[in-house]
């Protein structure tokens, strides 16, 4: 009898797997090297245990000390069908004639740890974290008339004195060799005295009495380990023709009771047939047995000890994965997930925005709202409760960001109750400090963030926000509602003319089809006025946002879906935006793989229709002009102070005060802030 392997998995090497899966593997189902060791200390039980751990992937594996390393290939299938329906005789007997040619070539002398491997078939469920498995230790079968002549321990076959001297010589041989030895020759010198040498000296040593030994992970008493199978095969098809008898050693190099001993290994004489003129692949067999000693494969499962935080994470990371290995290999989800995000504004759109973006994985979120929850807000407002409104409100920005940590604990998420000066709200002598600790706070949060997003309800407490931005060349989106419109746009990356106080020509070449990321206007640039006060003299429904439910969320989901198409665009910001009509044309030559980058996005949902204008800058925009960002670099808050204080400042500074006036009988002077306060 051989005692057949018994494989032992570390939880370690199922957490492996799943970042394997998730990061490197795919959808991949091609045969992958993996590495187990063997150790033969082990005496609670008699088996013959192979363990394998996270170290099984590393492309150079090192076992342990005092362990020797078994070679082996790992099959993982995608769904548990393929793991069911597979072809384990044919993929057994693949592994088997490998091992037949391995040592009919004399390849098998040369390194004869190949003579131990392992075949390792399974399945990840990473939704439940179950996994199934199923190992083979591929032997070939010896012929039937192999018989024991002799069996004993060394302890009944050498002295005290050279086991002695056989343990010493043993511990020299290994600790030459660059890994530990799995089999070896033992030669007697003297009667005392042995020599162990490598398997490859067979040839030079014989005729010479030699006792063929193996290093055995076999605790039984009685009966040798499963390694023993395929070392006999190779000792009879190479030299079972020249020897009668062949003595064998299974090496149980043991800690008993505190002291090392190897006394208890076996000896065997066997007669064995040889083999030579074997030209075809013998039998074979090695299917490990299950835990009811069934021919079938385990599962273990793991959702009970893993961290529920980690498995989360890697939850969310398992969707967002499974489109890449689908549908889109060049599908950047680290620069997604490594994006930091502000978002200005945590209502409506504030709420919707940050859902969408964690369920694209991203990790880092700053919400920013001066304002508090109301009992109106929780039906809208999707990371708040009814709860959350009593007693005054919690504050929006804090509440949103604890909600968001709930929903995924692995999520960076903070909340800021700031105020954002805008012009036509008038600053205070006294509130003048205020105003600009403000300031520099909020151009600080711009600065440690890649994307902002401008979800608040006024016009005016958006200039801000742009200025900084254009002047940081940062990603801004800005989303506004209307009661059945939206409007979703992207700001150009502008590149200021530094010294310039003069506003350039507003005649823009316009590429044929497209406008490039750089000429694209923002928010402010269709506005032919300044942004004042709007909250001022405004009745109960002018003072609210007043949309159909599901504008909200269609916004905030584009304006999301708008900055993942920036990110994967091969020029970023700078993408072009498309200006023909015949958009499929232009979305067969787009380098992005999500398409188009549009600069905008107008939503009519009474037509249940979307538009996409590209619109280039304007050369007196209030927010985004060059001689607006010029002065903003120069002059700091002192510029920002007279936006806000002076009604007309921006409209004198920008040249729309001479324009009004060269276009006095026009309509457009009827435009207001009261007419269209969304801009749409």
């Amino acid at each position: 009898m051989f005692v057949p392997f018994s494989s032992s998995l570390d939880a370690s090497f199922w957490y492996k797997l799943s970042d394997n899966k998730l990061n490197a593997y795919g959808l991949d189902e091609s045969a992958k090297p993996i590495f187990g060791f063997y150790y033969n200390g082990y005496s609670a039980s008699p088996t013959c245990r192979l363990s394998v751990d996270y170290t099984a992937f590393d492309s150079v594996a090192q076992a342990p000390p005092r362990h020797c390393k078994a070679q082996g290939e790992l099959y993982l299938t995608n769904t548990i069908e393929a793991f069911k329906e597979f072809d384990q005789k044919g993929i057994l007997k693949k592994v088997a004639e490998k091992l037949f040619k391995s040592i009919q070539s004399g390849e098998a002398i040369k390194d004869p740890s190949s003579l131990t491997q392992f075949i390792m078939l399974a399945f990840a469920d990473l939704k439940k974290y179950h996994y199934y498995y199923w190992f083979a230790y591929p032997c070939l079968c010896l012929p039937p008339d192999v018989f024991v002549i002799k069996q004993g321990t060394l302890e009944q076959h050498f002295t005290s004195k050279q086991l002695e001297n056989l343990l010493e010589t043993y511990d020299q041989f290994q600790s030459a060799a660059s890994s530990y030895q799995t089999h070896f020759l033992i030669k007697e010198v003297s009667a005392d005295t042995f020599t162990i040498h490598s398997i490859s000296e067979t040839e030079n040593l014989l005729p010479d009495k030699l006792i063929f030994a193996f290093f055995d992970p076999c605790s039984a008493d009685d009966f040798p380990g499963w390694p023993l199978r395929n070392y006999l095969y190779l000792i009879s098809y190479t030299w079972g023709e020249r020897l009668s008898e062949v003595e064998i050693i299974c090496f149980k190099d043991r800690m008993k009771n505190g002291v090392r001993s190897v006394s208890h290994s076996l000896i065997f004489t066997l007669k064995v047939p040889s083999v030579k003129g074997a030209t075809e692949c013998p039998t074979f067999v090695g299917w490990e047995k299950n835990e009811r000693n069934k021919m079938g494969p385990r599962m273990v499962n793991l959702s009970h000890s893993m961290d529920p935080t980690k498995l989360a994470a890697s939850a969310v990371d398992l969707n967002l994965k499974l489109m890449r290995w689908r549908l889109m290999p060049d599908l950047d989800l680290d620069k997604i997930c490594n994006t930091r995000c502000l978002l200005l504004g945590s209502g409506t759109l504030g709420c919707n925005v940050a859902r969408c973006l964690i369920g694209w994985g991203v990790r880092n979120l700053t919400l920013v709202d001066n304002g508090r929850i109301s009992y109106s807000n929780p039906v809208r407002q999707s990371l708040f409760v009814f709860e959350d409104s009593l007693n005054g409100g919690k504050p929006k920005a804090e509440t949103a960001a604890e909600s968001l940590r709930k929903i995924f604990p692995g999520l960076n998420a903070v909340g800021i109750t700031l105020s954002i000066p805008m012009p036509g709200h008038h600053v205070s002598v006294t509130g003048v400090e205020q105003t600009r600790k403000d300031v520099e706070f909020l151009e600080k949060l711009i600065e440690e963030h890649d994307a902002i997003f401008l979800l608040m309800d006024t016009r005016e407490s958006r200039w801000l926000p742009s200025v900084i931005g254009a002047s940081q060349q940062k990603i801004v989106i800005n989303a506004a509602l209307g009661f059945d419109t939206f409007l979703v746009i992207r700001h150009g990356l502008r590149n200021v003319k530094e010294g310039c106080q003069k506003s350039s020509d507003d005649n823009v070449d316009i590429p044929q089809g497209e406008l490039p990321g750089d000429k694209l206007g923002c928010y402010f640039c269709n506005d032919v006025v300044a942004p004042g006060d709007s909250t001022k003299d405004r009745t109960l429904d002018q003072q609210c946002t007043v949309s159909r439910p599901g504008i909200s969320m269609m916004g905030a989901a584009l304006a999301v879906e708008l900055l993942v198409s920036i990110l994967q665009h091969p020029s970023g910001l700078n993408a072009p935006a498309c200006t023909n009509s015949e958009t499929d044309s232009f979305l067969k030559d787009t380098e992005s793989s999500f398409g188009i980058v549009p600069h905008q996005m107008r939503g009519f949902l009474s037509r249940y229709h979307i538009v996409l204008p590209a619109a280039s800058s304007f050369s007196k925009c209030t927010a985004c002009s060059d001689i607006v960002l010029n002065n903003y670099r120069s002059r700091g808050f002192d510029f920002l102070y007279e936006a806000f204080n002076l009604p007309s400042y921006l409209e004198d500074l920008t040249g729309l005060t001479q324009m009004h006036q060269e276009t006095a009988d026009a309509d457009i002077l009827s435009i207001s802030d009261e007419d269209d306060e969304h801009s749409l």
